[in-house]
């Protein structure tokens, strides 16, 4: 079946780029979120799942989040910080399938940033962006 749009497929390489800054600003927010407002919430999901010293790894959890999240935004080792952004993802789904109500997310919000980062993963920055396509 033919394209209905073939003219659009020009800017393609804009695909990853908007998902980049999309996902980016997404996992920002969720870093600052966890230093700020579910701080507390965060700390006891971490001792719930017998996280050694869960005050650090809510630090480094959300320290985390927000420099891949600037990685992606600036398309900085892309593929990297997507993979390690899919981990995660997917760490953050286990928590909240263990304890729902610790935070306010449901699965299929988990879902949809896991199938974004997987895309970034295979597709790569695109354009904007500091990683060049070799």
């Amino acid at each position: 079946m033919l394209n209905p749009f073939p003219d659009l497929l020009t800017y393609s390489l804009l695909a990853p780029f908007i998902l980049r800054i999309v996902v980016g600003l997404i996992f920002i927010d969720l870093g600052v979120l966890a230093f700020k407002s579910e701080k507390e919430k965060w700390i006891v999901s971490f001792s719930t799942l017998r996280v050694p010293n869960p005050k650090l790894a809510v630090k480094i959890f959300g320290a985390i989040e927000v420099a891949l999240g600037i990685m992606l935004i600036f398309g900085f080792y892309t593929q990297i910080a997507a993979l390690i952004l899919g981990l995660l993802t997917f760490t953050e789904a286990y928590v909240e399938y263990k304890e729902p109500v610790i935070l306010k997310r449901n699965l299929i919000f988990y879902v949809m940033l896991f199938a974004i980062v997987l895309s970034l993963l295979f597709s790569g920055a695109g354009a904007y962006a500091i990683d060049l396509p070799l």
